[in-house]
């Protein structure tokens, strides 16, 4: 690819980054708030699992060698 095309392919990607509908820092930290407080009943980090046998994570049970 030549210099040239090189640049033109650049102007064009910094043309549709400049096209980019940008969002104020405080409606975006406000958005992700409330997905986060609307998902929360359901992530387990928050609310671990009462039946740990239905945990798909948990380690297998390990075969002893005696």
């Amino acid at each position: 690819m030549s210099s040239q095309q090189q640049l033109r392919v650049l102007v064009d990607q910094l043309q549709r980054e400049a096209n980019i509908e940008r969002m104020n820092t405080s409606e975006a930290i406000n958005q992700l708030k409330e997905y986060v407080r609307e998902h929360q009943k359901d992530d387990y980090l928050c609310h671990p699992m009462r039946n740990p046998r239905a945990n798909p994570f948990r380690e297998k049970s390990i075969c002893h060698i005696l």
